[in-house]
């Protein structure tokens, strides 16, 4: 079992150290990034990568920009060039041919349509598809829903929360904590002991 992040997005996989990219309903946008400032005088952008790897969100040729994270008030742009220079990921939008035009374009989300998500084998899962299901114990507890996740390096962690509480609970994504997913009930089942914070 393993989680891609791709964007706000991520599978998730109980294999230790293995994450690679995705966020959202399946039919909404998909946040992949943002624009980060303008480059140069030609309308380039630099862009901050939410995928994995970073580089991987120039393949996508076709992006909404939006205001604000849930991506409803996006406008779709064509991509028509990419370079990565040193560290830098670099844009150049259809239509965006000058400082002046790329001037109000920092800051915008970038997102994809859920169809140019690459298949996940089986056992893999975009942090998008776990967001929301209900979290349950080895003993049939309710814990909560999965409110979003959180990289920390060793392994992604899952933030449960229950309606109408401030209070997260944070279980890892790790074989010893995930017993099993299954998205079409909408449901996660943990090895986590319901008095265990």
């Amino acid at each position: 079992m393993r989680v891609v992040k791709d964007g706000h997005a991520a599978a998730v996989s109980p294999e230790p150290g293995r994450i690679e990219a995705h966020e959202a309903s399946p039919a909404a946008p998909v946040i992949v990034g943002k624009i980060a400032a303008q480059y140069g005088v030609k309308g380039w952008v630099k862009v901050c990568s939410y995928t994995r790897p970073a580089e991987q969100i120039l393949g996508y040729r076709r992006w909404v920009l939006a205001e604000g994270p849930d991506a409803s008030d996006g406008r779709s742009v064509q991509v028509v060039s990419t370079r990565r220079q040193s560290q830098k990921l670099l844009a150049k939008l259809a239509g965006v041919d000058d400082r002046n035009a790329s001037a109000g374009l920092a800051g915008k989300w970038i997102a994809i349509a859920p169809s140019q998500l690459a298949c996940l084998p089986e056992g893999e899962y975009y942090w998008s598809d776990l967001i929301g299901l209900a979290v349950v114990n080895q003993d049939g507890v309710e814990l909560g829903r999965v409110d979003h996740l959180v990289e920390t390096g060793a392994n992604d962690v899952l933030v449960i929360r229950r309606d109408g509480e401030a209070k997260e609970r944070l279980v890892p994504w790790s074989p010893d904590a995930i017993i099993d997913v299954d998205t079409e009930s909408r449901r996660i089942r943990v090895g986590w002991d319901a008095h265990f914070d």
